[in-house]
């Protein structure tokens, strides 16, 4: 799993920045804003990364924070919006604009974006409305133990369901065992690298 790459930018056409790495150079299809906001080739830059996988296409995904990532993410968990529909809809409007229709119910807004017809945007004003807010990206539950560690999860790309269940899932491991860390951080670096071997059975 890839959670960022750093290197320099190396060019780029349309939705597509070429970042080099180490003598490698990535493809990314990005957000054009995000694309903007890295600066021009030759600077170096951080670029949070997803990769998204299928039975016919695989490709790497670059956004320019960690919350426009999970914005991406977040966009695809509506009904009739896939990868390349949230990257449309993500360089269409700017991210403070986006939450801001969401939050306030502005479909009529929704609809400016290229491509996004009205019941699209109703859907997502259902669906999104209070999962993103302030820039910081869709937050976990109040009623969760782990809030922190699952927001981690879900930035490295994770499910935030799966991510959730896999961190129940080491705490009950945890539970009973005379080695277990016995609190603070030692024991939430536990349960994190627990959760993501779960995730990666």
């Amino acid at each position: 799993m890839f959670n960022s790459l750093r290197g320099i930018v190396s060019g780029g056409t349309g939705d597509t920045l070429y970042l080099s790495t180490g003598g490698v150079e990535w493809e990314l299809v990005m957000p054009l804003n995000d694309i903007e906001a890295l600066g021009s080739a030759g600077g170096e830059t951080r670029v949070f990364t997803y990769l998204h996988h299928t039975d016919k296409d695989m490709r790497l995904f670059g956004f320019a924070s960690a919350e426009r990532r999970t914005t991406f993410l977040e966009l695809q968990k509506v009904e009739g919006i896939g990868p390349r529909a949230s990257l449309k809809i993500m360089s269409g409007i700017d991210q403070a604009e986006l939450e801001r229709a969401l939050e306030e119910g502005d479909v009529a807004r929704l609809e400016l974006v290229p491509g996004l017809g009205k019941k699209t945007a109703q859907k997502m004003v259902l669906a999104l409305k209070g999962r993103l807010v302030h820039g910081g990206g869709a937050k976990a539950a109040p009623s969760s133990p782990y809030g922190e560690l699952v927001n981690a999860l879900v930035e490295m790309g994770y499910d935030r369901k799966a991510a959730a269940a896999a961190l129940e899932q080491a705490a009950t491991a945890l539970t009973g065992k005379k080695d277990a860390a016995s609190g603070g951080a030692e024991k939430e670096n536990e349960l994190f690298r627990l959760a993501i071997l779960n995730l990666a059975k």
